[in-house]
């Protein structure tokens, strides 16, 4: 699967990383640690530029097989790194895929995971071909969980002990987006 070229809304624009984005990758996820790094075991303050260089091939990677689809947000005027989104855990045979966002913490509260998550699920459904979506959330995630309903994902139940997050099972809210609730 390509690239996509035109995944923007004016505002926040999705693109595949670069060779230059670790740096600012790693800092705005050390930046993120007390908001992101709540939820995502990987984000902490130590988060390293290689680290991300990781990150970023083994995306690439993934991408090329259609496994997954990673891609940087960015703020469409000054392409800064405002967090990440990408579709992951594919179900081929059953044609779904998981939509997971995070936002760096400068940039949060501005309705970004929100703007990112409508350019991918469109983009998902009309250009991948996928029938559904599922946004898993931690149910005390507050934020996710109002970008996901923001994005027009329905709520479908609360999943048990679903998330291992800093060692705990932890209940998770499980949101869907089909193909019938976005028109083309």
């Amino acid at each position: 699967m390509p690239y996509p070229h035109d995944l923007t809304d004016g505002v926040v624009s999705l693109r595949r990383y670069r060779d230059s984005d670790p740096s600012e990758l790693a800092a705005a996820i050390s930046e993120s640690e007390a908001t992101v790094g709540r939820w995502m075991n990987w984000a902490s303050a130590d988060y390293r530029a290689e680290m991300a260089m990781d990150w970023i091939r083994f995306s690439e990677k993934a991408w090329a097989i259609g496994d997954s689809f990673d891609m940087l947000i960015v703020d469409a005027r000054s392409d800064r790194c405002l967090g990440s989104i990408g579709l992951n855990q594919r179900n081929r045979e059953n044609n779904f895929a998981n939509l997971g966002y995070w936002v760096r913490q400068s940039a949060q509260g501005k309705g970004v995971a929100s703007r990112a998550g409508k350019l991918a699920i469109e983009w998902a459904l009309w250009r991948v071909g996928l029938s559904r979506i599922e946004i898993v959330v931690a149910q005390d995630n507050s934020a996710s969980r109002r970008a996901a309903e923001q994005i027009g994902a329905q709520f479908e139940g609360v999943l048990r002990k679903r998330l291992m997050i800093r060692g705990a099972l932890v209940d998770a809210a499980m949101y869907a987006v089909v193909a019938g609730d976005y028109p083309r």
